[in-house]
């Protein structure tokens, strides 16, 4: 009877119930409601769901990302191995690698006007730099937690792992990838108080037509002119062309098909499942965890407003040829900005078609976006 009383005890101990805190439950009632939001109510599911699994996940058992030196048996948890694929900048460029595959620049390429709109959007990220050495951060901590209000999740991997703050890249990247798929909740009241029912009924002029050629030189020629300006931006913006590169020059098309559907979608469950189990209750539940959430949220929100005043502006100048709605696509979420900036003029005036008008602010912001991060690299000497 003893023994059977110490293995149902040993059963019953081993159990996660015995080893959860507080903290624990709590993030995992936090991963559930991102799990609901995903599923019911469809924000970017393919973003959310990997995410909230890996939070829940790591909430119940740890050592599913328990470093080799932290493990019994000396080797590392599954969800480990993945999380250093985002430390050494790997999945980020491959996500980047699928994006310009799967995108078409033909927009951008045919109102480069749309690089300014991409650029106004950037001020969010320089306006939560400052913010975030009021609230104490160092200068690369700072610079980490403010590419957040670009809404770009693998640059912020990206830039916190090149800029050393590792310890930060949990929050900030879970704090990035929630704001990307929220995109549809927090832009629309930005959007709607900073411009007139008048001003969103703008219906504008279809973009020209844009050659094979031009499609082809683009990605070629803002490689060289970014990469020798910023060298750091490489692997970032390198991939980004090189994917649009592939899917524009109609001899690969294979490669094409292989980077924006498969490998995309692998690195994506890579990515969103090691960047979920970064979240554990220790690491996520403190002040500064809460710091960068707030200030990634006021530096999306300052670029959505700087977008959408810089497209007003267009809008004067051009005598109203311009649809104010498309500058807040500037930010880095592609294509669900595009997309929210359709919605909002759509709600005005159902004939209104703004998305492809959009489509060239939001490429511009990704780019934008890799630029401020490599500027941040550029400063600290990385």
């Amino acid at each position: 009877m003893s023994y059977i009383a110490q293995t149902l005890g040993n059963l019953i101990h081993q159990t996660a119930f015995f080893n959860l805190t507080v903290g624990n439950f709590v993030m995992i009632a936090v991963a559930c409601v991102f799990l609901y939001l995903a599923i019911a109510k469809g924000f970017e599911p393919l973003l959310l769901v990997p995410i909230a699994f890996g939070m829940l996940l790591v909430n119940i058992y740890p050592d599913i990302i328990a470093a080799p030196a932290e493990s019994s048996n000396g080797t590392g948890g599954l969800l480990y191995y993945f999380y250093q694929l985002d430390e050494w900048s790997i999945l980020p460029s491959l996500i980047f690698l699928g994006v310009g595959a799967m995108t078409d620049f033909s927009p951008l390429i045919a109102n480069p006007i749309c690089f300014v709109m991409g650029a106004a959007a950037q001020f969010g990220i320089y306006g939560a730099y400052l913010m975030a050495i009021a609230l104490g951060f160092n200068n690369e901590s700072a610079a980490a937690i403010a590419i957040i209000g670009g809404a770009d999740g693998p640059t912020s991997i990206f830039l916190a792992s090149k800029l050393g703050q590792t310890a930060l890249m949990g929050p900030i990247a879970v704090a990035a990838y929630s704001y990307m798929s929220l995109v549809p909740i927090i832009q629309p009241p930005i959007m709607k108080a900073l411009t007139t029912k008048e001003e969103r009924k703008i219906h504008m002029e279809n973009l020209r037509p844009v050659s094979k050629l031009e499609r082809i030189l683009f990605p070629i020629i803002v490689t060289i002119v970014v990469c020798l300006l910023l060298p750091t931006t490489a692997p970032l913006v390198g991939m980004l062309m090189l994917g649009n590169l592939f899917r524009e020059c109609g001899v690969v098309r294979q490669l094409t098909e292989t980077a924006s559907n498969a490998l995309m979608y692998i690195v994506v469950i890579l990515l969103g499942t090691s960047v979920g189990a970064s979240t554990s209750a220790e690491a996520f539940l403190n002040w500064s965890t809460i710091k960068i959430v707030v200030l990634g949220l006021v530096a999306f929100a300052v670029a959505t407003a700087a977008g959408t005043l810089f497209g007003k502006l267009l809008c004067k100048l051009t005598r109203g040829k311009i649809n104010p709605l498309i500058g807040a696509a500037g930010v880095s979420a592609v294509p669900m900005s595009a997309r929210v900036a359709q919605k909002v003029g759509a709600e005005a005036d159902p004939t209104n078609f703004l998305l492809m008008h959009a489509m060239g602010p939001n490429v511009a912001g990704v780019i934008g976006t890799a630029v401020a991060a490599g500027v941040f690299m550029a400063i600290f000497g990385v």
